[in-house]
């Protein structure tokens, strides 16, 4: 398959077996440290990332890097000890990011969605020792919730923490810091740390780094109630980089709109690596808002734009949208509703000819944006270089025929190491491949055709939701005697995420008492769309009185359709004929 018109000199190629094919020197190259210093030898003056109006080119980005790097070093940081980083989009992320790999330390990025409560689990579970962060987002004052969670940071000086319940913290740097306890540290008096630590003993360091060390753990929710903290190999984030700059066909003259947070992996290959690749600029954001989007888009000029579906929706349908110049923004999915904005006539690009999951750090199977829309449609493309997937019947484990569904497995060079502390044999069959609890076939061509998941997860708005996380949540509230949570379809989010709750006897519940509740214990997206109240006489239950979750989610349909309730701009109506 031909590559897209003007795109020369891509360090990897979409037909290479990266394991087999790439020379050893080559190869070796697949480090974070080593990404970052063949970008900056190629790219250097050149802009990386656009800011509020500020510009970081890659060596800037790279000196930042070794500054913050130094640093860490200074204060004792380990190979293998794991560098917690909780900001936003902003360049200070990617120094963050990229300063952890070159000391050897894991970076584990923290979802700036999460509650303090999840926030502590991630900070315990992965046994951070050393936390990065910036002060205040969206009306959230992080060193604060920080505090309140822990008091004795109130006393005592900066790396010298002694906290209840994260006894392996060591230290926190904060961005934009302001008055704050003594224990926490601003991000320019601690970089200064770093002042006397040589460039030759960094460089010593970030080159024993190989492809197949640990180099960041990404949490995200699974079947259990609480997330799960996915271990990544270097080599994964640098493939996935490489290969996106790729099948993206960007170029160093792109300017790259993104509204994906950096802490999940779209974000780390799709966004941010993926545009450092290609030598282009990354204009980012700290929160999206569709206004403030559009006069980004507008005023930088962006030629391709990474959002949500329900993001570009909200975008679309802004008052101002339609008076927008967007004239230079060309990397749009026919189907997007900012399609009509620019006056796309013909389906020419897409990526949603895919499949892929944090497991394997974004895609395992794909077609390129330039296949043409015949070759992209109703399909998830072929299984990428150096991937191997398989279907499989999921009771007996025998490969299945050509166009017989089955559960999805996969395994190769992106697949995560493992679940952090789960055995490997825990997550990895004895063949070495990850079962995803998702559905699916093969055709006669070698295409991937993805069906939906085996298992529970709800997928709303791009992010994964463990229903028992949101259960459990509810579950523990006053006047709840059994919730079941559940993802209905809706066009811009994926799923809809509904929680059905039966009261206990003789009680009321009062909705939106019920969401404010959940609020103060889950992250925004997770919280349900939507509420709806099932009587313990109409409620489906199992043999051993159960709530039994597909019938729940049929009466959730049933019931939003006969209301014509209205989530996130869609209206669920009866089927015609109905």
């Amino acid at each position: 398959m031909a590559g897209p018109p003007g795109t020369t000199d891509f360090h990897l190629g979409l037909h290479l077996d990266l394991e087999l094919a790439l020379a050893p020197e080559a190869r070796e190259r697949l480090t974070l440290p080593h990404f970052l210093e063949d970008i900056t030898a190629r790219f250097g003056e050149r802009v990386a990332l656009r800011f509020e109006g500020v510009d970081t080119s890659y060596q800037d980005l790279a000196l930042d890097v070794r500054r913050l790097a130094a640093a860490l070093l200074e204060i004792g940081i380990e190979p293998g000890e794991r560098v917690a980083i909780l900001i936003a989009n902003r360049p200070q992320w990617a120094t963050a990011f990229f300063a952890a790999s070159e000391v050897a330390a894991i970076a584990v990025p923290v979802s700036t969605f999460a509650t303090p409560d999840e926030r502590d689990f991630i900070l315990r579970h992965c046994d951070a020792c050393f936390l990065v962060m910036q002060r205040y987002l969206v009306g959230r004052d992080f060193v604060a919730e920080l505090v309140e969670s822990h008091p004795d940071l109130e006393g005592g000086g900066a790396h010298a923490l002694d906290l209840e319940g994260l006894p392996d913290l060591r230290g926190v740097m904060c961005l934009d810091v302001g008055e704050a306890p003594a224990s926490i540290e601003p991000w320019e008096a601690f970089v200064e740390r770093g002042a006397g630590v040589s460039d030759a003993r960094i460089e010593s360091i970030a080159d024993s780094v190989g492809p197949d060390d640990s180099g960041l753990m990404i949490y995200t929710s699974g079947t259990t109630d609480h997330p799960k903290g996915v271990l990544h190999s270097h080599k994964a984030a640098v493939i996935q980089s490489w290969r996106f700059g790729e099948m993206l066909g960007l170029t160093p003259d792109d300017v790259v709109f993104t509204a994906q947070p950096f802490f999940w992996t779209a974000g780390i290959a799709m966004s941010l690596g993926a545009t450092l690749a290609a030598g282009a600029k990354l204009v980012v954001q700290e929160t999206f808002d569709p206004g403030a989007a559009l006069d980004c888009i507008e005023a930088e000029r962006a030629t391709t734009v990474h959002a949500w579906p329900h993001q570009e929706k909200a975008m679309a349908e802004h008052p101002t949208a339609s008076g927008r110049d967007l004239s230079r923004l060309h990397r749009v999915e026919f189907e997007s509703p900012l399609s009509g904005l620019i006056g796309l006539e013909e389906d020419v690009w897409g990526i949603y000819a895919s499949y892929g999951l944090t497991e394997t750090f974004t895609l395992s199977s794909a077609l390129p944006s330039w296949a043409s829309a015949e070759q992209r449609k109703g399909n998830s493309g072929r299984p990428l270089p150096g991937m191997e997937i398989r279907i499989v019947d999921p009771e007996s484990g025998e490969i299945c025929a050509v166009g017989q569904r089955g559960e999805i497995i996969v395994r190769g060079v992106t697949l995560m190491q493992r679940y952090w502390k789960v055995p490997v044999e825990n997550v990895h069959d004895s063949d070495g491949f990850f079962h995803t609890g998702d559905g699916g076939y093969f055709d006669a061509e070698g295409l991937l055709h993805w069906k939906g998941r085996l298992s529970g997860m709800i997928k709303t708005g791009g992010a994964n939701v463990s229903p028992l996380e949101v259960e459990k949540a509810a579950n523990g509230l006053p006047g709840v005697r059994a919730a079941v949570a559940v993802g209905v379809p809706h066009p811009t989010l994926g799923e809809a995420l509904i929680l059905c709750v039966v009261p206990t006897r003789g009680n009321r519940i009062d909705e939106a008492a019920l969401r404010s509740a959940l609020r103060k214990g889950l992250a925004a997206y997770k919280v349900p769309r939507q509420i709806l109240v099932v009587d313990e006489a109409d409620a489906p239950t199992t043999g051993t009185q159960k709530l039994r979750g597909d019938a729940m989610r049929a009466l959730a349909l049933e019931r939003l359709a006969a209301a014509e309730t209205e989530i996130a701009g869609h209206v669920y109506v009866q089927p015609s004929g109905s």
